[in-house]
């Protein structure tokens, strides 16, 4: 049983914060938010929000931050919620962190703890230009630390594994240097609120141990 349950999880790329939602998700039934998940439903589904994000994607630009607050706040809203949720990848920024406080207020919510999943930058590329992605099923491997049983194919599904143009070492190298330009802020933001808690583990088993001795 979670006592706290409502999660930010800030990491930067390659950092675990997928693979340790799938583990808290499954243990705790609670709900994972992502708004990239969000705004492919809401066009594949047409709804008014919907069909205005995927103007603005289709012309190349960012899906304000008001319109992916309601989103957001439609998706908290959902039964599902109730047992607990993980916002994965949202906020990004002060704005959004601010906005995302204004709708959970609206619905009687409030985050628990925004969790960081801390890894040192060298660990960082070596997982994120050695990552492997499955063209079937979505799943995950690195070729260091978790590589397929066959090579180049998925256990799950038997599809092939491909390496995705942005895990070279230079857009690697890039993407990090965006994160901590751009999370810092966030961080320090939940820091100041008595919200953030920095996850001390390495691991998978570690971290999920470590994060059910302040969750339960």
């Amino acid at each position: 049983m979670l006592k706290k349950k409502n999660l930010i999880f800030l990491g930067a790329p390659g950092a675990g914060k997928g693979t340790i939602s799938n583990v808290l998700i499954a243990k705790y039934g609670v709900a994972h938010i992502s708004t990239g998940d969000i705004l492919r439903a809401e066009v594949a589904k047409g709804t008014p929000a919907g069909k205005e994000a995927a103007v603005i994607m289709k012309a190349g630009k960012l899906v304000p931050d008001e319109l992916v607050c309601s989103m957001v706040k439609n998706r908290l809203a959902e039964p599902d919620c109730e047992k607990g949720f993980i916002l994965d990848g949202f906020p990004r920024t002060i704005p959004q962190a601010d906005r995302l406080a204004a709708v959970l207020a609206e619905l009687g919510k409030e985050i628990d703890y925004a969790i960081y999943l801390k890894v040192e930058d060298e660990v960082l590329l070596q997982r994120l230009t050695a990552r492997l992605n499955c063209r079937g099923c979505d799943a995950i491997y690195n070729k260091l630390f978790m590589p397929p049983k066959t090579e180049g194919i998925c256990d799950k599904c038997g599809s092939e594994l491909f390496q995705r143009a942005d895990d070279s070492l230079e857009t690697a190298k890039n993407r990090l240097s965006v994160f901590h330009q751009q999370t810092q802020p966030l961080i320090d933001y939940y820091e100041q609120r008595g919200l953030l808690y920095t996850c001390k583990s390495t691991g998978k088993d570690a971290i999920v141990a470590e994060l059910a001795g302040i969750l339960e």
